[in-house]
């Protein structure tokens, strides 16, 4: 196995970009958890929040594709291992409906597995997929949302440990 020159783990040596080896190291159980919002017009989150957006369900069908996202996440990422997931839940709140934030809806998505490496990736792109579906389904309501502070909050599991994000609840 070649040490990396750089902390960036997904170069070699000589600067090519490889997929990390694994191999070697101990399955473990991980957790990851991710968050993200999308916010949006008023209205637009009150067609959410009523079930009566034109596509249906916004946030059922955000969270199945939430789901599907973290499953496909090698496929999407080039150098991401393919993991077999343990657990993915995805879950929404909403602020703003009382004028006490901007109106958003926002995203959590936890990522389990027993593995050699860790599922930030699969928990990242889960949050992002389910806010572009969000965004997929009213965008005929709302053309100017916005998805925002798409970020890792927790990992644990591994090698490295945990972390925690400052700010993190």
């Amino acid at each position: 196995m070649t040490t990396p020159t750089s902390p960036l783990t997904h170069f070699d040596a000589q600067g090519q970009a490889h997929m990390v080896d694994v191999g070697a190291k101990p399955a473990t159980h991980r957790v990851a958890i991710a968050a993200g919002r999308i916010e949006m017009l008023p209205a637009t989150l009150a067609l959410i929040e009523s079930g009566t957006a034109k596509k249906g369900d916004v946030l059922g069908i955000a969270r199945i594709a939430g789901i599907m996202a973290a499953k496909k996440t090698a496929e999407l990422i080039p150098l991401c291992h393919p993991l077999a997931l343990s657990r993915v839940a995805i879950e929404f709140s909403t602020t703003g409906a009382q004028g006490d934030a901007p109106p958003a809806v926002h995203c959590t998505a936890t990522v389990e597995t027993t593995g050699p490496t860790g599922v930030e990736m699969e928990a990242l792109t889960a949050v992002q997929v389910a806010l572009l579906t969000i965004y997929d389904m009213c965008k005929a309501a709302d053309r100017g949302m916005v998805m925002t502070g798409v970020r890792l909050l927790e990992k644990h599991g591994g090698k490295s440990g945990s972390y925690v994000a400052a700010g993190a609840d």
